[in-house]
């Protein structure tokens, strides 16, 4: 649940992002930190595991408007994706207001890619929270790499593993080149704050 703070007036929301190991989440969000630089308050914080990290910033989005006169601040984080660090993912997962699920293109990480949003399930009822309820998109990344030659899975593929239950938003994209970061991070923003305002009854 976002936390208020009556004395800046801003509405405070974290979104994570969540996938498997390797499949684009920091990309994703050094992407976002470069490309959006004037909306970023401070520093990226990297708190590092060995072989994979977790990061996070805050995030002022502009163009939004405001939320009953208060800004909305947002919190940025990722998660370590490997299987070993499920202790750390679960705490990052601790009152999140909104998710980006990074899948791995990749026609070898299918499997880990399933592994990953079932995990994100599990997780997630651990704080008594729904995947069907908390706003939640669907980012399948490293589209890019087709034009290498190297085997991808197609969209359809992707949308009946990963989201033939779920029918939540879902964009392609490239973390590396930013194709599709910018819309997949605009539609899990608008997700969450309707989320929210529902919630607040505002």
């Amino acid at each position: 649940m976002a936390n208020i703070n009556l004395k800046k007036r801003e509405v405070e929301c974290k979104i994570v992002f969540y996938g498997p190991g390797r499949g684009g989440k920091t990309t994703n969000l050094e992407y976002i930190f470069k490309s959006f630089r004037k909306q970023v308050t401070g520093e990226m914080v990297s708190a590092d595991t060995e072989g994979d990290r977790t990061l996070f910033f805050d995030f002022l989005p502009m163009g939004i408007g405001k939320i009953k006169g208060y800004d909305v601040r947002l919190q940025l984080y990722t998660v370590p994706g490997q299987v070993k660090y499920s202790a750390t993912r679960k705490m990052v997962l601790r009152e999140v207001d909104g998710l980006v699920f990074v899948a791995d293109s990749l026609a070898v990480r299918r499997e880990k890619n399933m592994l990953s949003l079932k995990d994100l399930h599990l997780n997630l009822r651990e704080y008594g929270l729904s995947i069907a309820k908390v706003p939640l998109i669907l980012q399948y990344n490293k589209r890019d790499l087709a034009k290498k030659g190297i085997p991808l899975m197609s969209i359809k593929q992707m949308e009946k593993d990963l989201n033939r239950q779920l029918k939540v938003p879902s964009f392609p994209g490239s973390a590396l080149t930013g194709e599709g970061v910018g819309v997949t991070l605009k539609a899990c923003i608008k997700l969450t704050l309707q989320s929210l305002k529902k919630q607040m009854g505002w």
